[in-house]
């Protein structure tokens, strides 16, 4: 055999040989869904509260009557869930949560808290017909005192395993990000930046988030059924100031707007002589 000839043939083979390597790095990189070194969270940024302070042992009733009881989630993550039926971003994430649950059962306690104003039947009718995997309650005068601060809806509280309270989010939840959050409070593996950060008091209503306190509005006199009607239109309709937001999104933005006030007012006034 000639020697060029001898070395091309080498060549071919070897080439074939990296080529056929190369296809079963991809396939095995693909079906891992990763490159090597990467994780969980690659790129992104946890941030739970500086020196978070635990939360007192409590217990509720659940939509069946039975007692539910914080002392059994000790060693779990727990993400606390205000929400209501009549709002719809709430219900967006409902699945979320149902999801999360049952992926993370052994190290994820899902709780939800009703908002809702009806009876206890319609909120287990919507429990059951989206098939709520976690317990759900009736939000109470132990439950707001506990986790204050629900000034709109969806609200979630996420405890540590030591049940201290080391974020809180106000609007949908992201999934991906609150996957990451269960997996590094729950001890799994997360490739995630972890940064401590103060709390903060302010209320934004951003992803979705609806208002139920709004400045200047006084709601005490509706009935529960109207109340819930109020706090649907408010909002709703947009406001005229220009803001591009709604109306309840105005008021909680700029209290002083002297637009959004009487707009709030109106509506308010329209639904009570409907009475």
């Amino acid at each position: 055999m000639h020697t060029g000839r001898g070395l091309t043939i080498l060549l071919a083979v070897a080439g074939v040989a990296l080529i056929g390597s190369g296809v079963r790095y991809a396939r095995q990189t693909h079906a891992s869904g990763s490159s090597a070194g990467s994780g969980p969270g690659d790129g992104v940024t946890l941030r739970f509260f500086r020196n978070p302070a635990a939360v007192p042992a409590f217990t509720a009733v659940d939509l069946d009557g039975r007692a539910v009881s914080s002392d059994a989630w000790k060693g779990k993550v727990v993400i606390v869930n205000f929400w209501a039926t009549w709002c719809g971003p709430c219900r967006a994430e409902v699945p979320d949560l149902v999801e999360l649950q049952e992926k993370y059962h052994d190290t994820l306690q899902v709780v939800g808290v009703s908002e809702d104003e009806a009876p206890p039947e319609q909120v287990k009718r919507f429990v059951t017909e989206h098939h709520v995997n976690y317990p759900v309650v009736m939000t109470s005068a132990q439950l707001s005192k506990l986790f204050p601060g629900v000034h709109a809806l969806p609200t979630s509280f996420i405890l540590d395993r030591e049940g201290r309270l080391v974020q809180k989010h106000v609007g949908m939840l992201n999934p991906e990000l609150t996957e990451l959050e269960a997996r590094a409070l729950g001890g799994l593996d997360v490739s995630a930046k972890i940064e401590q950060v103060d709390q903060s008091q302010g209320l934004s209503l951003t992803n979705g988030a609806l208002a139920i306190d709004i400045p200047g509005v006084d709601l005490t006199s509706f009935s529960p059924g109207r109340r819930t009607e109020a706090l649907q239109k408010l909002n709703a309709q947009s406001c005229t100031c220009g803001c591009d937001l709604t109306v309840a999104k105005c008021r909680v933005d700029d209290p002083n707007c002297g637009i959004s006030l009487p707009l709030a007012r109106q509506i308010v006034q329209q639904l009570a002589a409907a009475r």
